[in-house]
């Protein structure tokens, strides 16, 4: 029962760090300018809706799909941990990831789907995360993975919803110091990722 815990913390800890349902208030707001509460919300609910089904599919898939592509284990791992560690770098930098980075995106509902359910809650860091938990394991910690994302995901939903409150009392400069400490935490995860693939390629116990 304590590894399951104690999985769940760490499944948690990765998918709010890669998500960060804070930082992402500002581009939220800046798209759905405009829009009336309404409309708002049901670009909420459908943003985090997707976003919860896509990454959920690859959690359940991800074996498949490691088995149709021929995609090992360590391959993935050390791939991903790159990809996370590469977003992370960026944030600490404060450079806007090019996995979020969105130019000229005019106020449409259909902005639940893109840009904010792909690839800004549902991107490749979420993705290759939900599946890194996932690999080799059984089916109870498959369905740890898919609450946890499932809580995050509600997390979003919830701090979407309080965003033009949020924004107003806590400001953006603390939304970008939030920022930098995900993206330290999503730097060190990546970084952990890519030893755990080594590790594994070469049998190594340390």
């Amino acid at each position: 029962m304590d590894d399951l815990i104690t999985f769940a913390l760490t499944v948690f800890t990765g998918f709010f760090a890669i998500m960060n349902p804070i930082a992402g208030i500002p581009l939220f707001v800046s798209l759905t300018e405009g829009a009336d509460s309404e409309t708002k919300e049901r670009i909420n609910k459908k943003a985090t809706l997707t976003a919860f089904l896509i990454v959920s599919t690859f959690v359940v898939l991800g074996k498949f799909v490691f088995d149709i592509f021929g995609i090992t284990i360590p391959a993935f791992k050390i791939t991903g941990g790159i990809l996370i560690f590469y977003i992370g770098f960026e944030m600490l930098q404060s450079v806007k990831s090019s996995v979020k980075h969105l130019k000229n995106v005019a106020f449409d509902e259909q902005i639940a789907i893109s840009p904010l359910a792909i690839p800004l809650l549902a991107g490749p860091g979420a993705i290759v995360t939900a599946m890194n938990f996932v690999t080799d394991v059984d089916a109870t910690r498959i369905i740890i993975v898919i609450i946890m994302f499932g809580f995050i995901c509600a997390l979003t939903y919830l701090s979407f919803r309080l965003s033009d409150f949020i924004v107003e009392k806590i400001g953006k400069n603390i939304i970008g110091v939030l920022n930098k400490i995900m993206g330290l935490i999503i730097a060190i995860i990546g970084t952990n990722m890519v030893i755990e693939g080594i590790k594994i390629s070469f049998n190594l116990s340390l």
